[in-house]
């Protein structure tokens, strides 16, 4: 009976997938104001056209080293692995973990206890939930040498720009996706709600890797910026940061308040990557593929 329930479940799943990703199709074809596909395209050029402008490294070129690279991972990772696998990962990982807390008798920690909030509060609070979630599992990612080997990808960046934010490998897409939405579905926040949030998290992403110098003043302890996420790209660190450090994506405040905050000075010539960078390898294909075999567990 269970495994026919199970059964079921991914059968819904799966035709709630199919549904979503031909509503994705139709914004694509269709564009209206709520269209993610453009918002990232608008978000894009408006941040390149800020690194064109006011280029932070003036020595790099404007087409930078795997500028096309990541340009391609980033509409890859969007959209064949985040959005088309979006609906999937997120509904399985909320509905198992719900019924895991029916299970032990935890019932009573499931509800709308935020669905009352006012909806500017509710989204903050989204907001804050989220990218303390993602801390952490951006944290994991680093101290697991076998998580390590996955994320290497998106530290194999030699260049910093704004499309470097999503050249990342697909399995942590399925990590991320699978343990932020066990604490986010089960709290009653829903999917136009977190696509709201989502674009806003792009936007300071994409201005977090960009070859631009963003002074925040005292907001800095607050917001992530290009001058803090460049210390967590450097090769070489120092031994207390052997593991990384500034691992906060859209917010600076985590790392100020768990110790691991380091911005010594202007980063604006460090050298950017890990030991081993030179044997790491350089085109899509491998790259995405790599993480399954022998762990080198190579630090920075």
């Amino acid at each position: 009976m269970d495994l026919l329930i199970t059964v079921s479940f991914i059968d819904e799943l799966w035709h709630e997938q199919i549904k979503f990703s031909h509503g994705f199709l139709r914004d694509i074809l269709q564009p209206s104001f709520g269209s993610y596909f453009y918002w990232l395209v608008l978000l894009s050029a408006f941040v390149y056209s800020l690194e064109v402008i006011f280029p932070w490294r003036r020595n790099q070129k404007r087409i930078r080293k795997d500028f096309f690279l990541d340009s391609f991972y980033m509409f890859f990772n969007m959209f064949i692995i985040h959005f088309l696998g979006f609906k999937f990962i997120s509904s399985f990982s909320e509905k198992s973990f719900r019924e895991l807390l029916e299970f032990v008798n935890m019932g009573w920690l499931l509800g709308d206890r935020l669905i009352n909030l006012p909806i500017i509060l509710h989204l903050l609070v989204l907001f804050m939930l989220r990218d303390f979630i993602q801390w952490w599992i951006h944290r994991l990612l680093h101290k697991s040498d076998t998580l390590w080997e996955f994320h290497k990808v998106h530290h194999s960046v030699e260049e910093m720009g704004y499309a470097a934010h999503l050249r990342y490998h697909w399995v942590e897409t399925v990590i991320y996706n699978s343990l932020q939405f066990i604490p986010l579905g089960v709290l009653g926040f829903t999917l136009n709600e977190y696509l709201s949030v989502f674009i806003i998290s792009i936007l300071i992403g994409h201005l977090n890797h960009a070859n631009i110098r963003l002074p925040l003043g005292p907001l800095k302890y607050l917001f992530n910026n290009p001058q803090m996420h460049i210390w967590h790209h450097t090769k070489g660190l120092p031994k207390q940061f052997e593991k990384g450090c500034n691992f906060g994506l859209s917010l600076s405040c985590w790392d100020y308040l768990f110790g691991t905050a380091y911005i010594p000075e202007d980063g604006q010539e460090n050298k950017l990557g890990f030991k081993g960078l030179k044997d790491f390898p350089k085109n899509f294909l491998s790259q995405i593929l790599y993480g399954f075999g022998k762990k080198k567990a190579d630090r920075k």
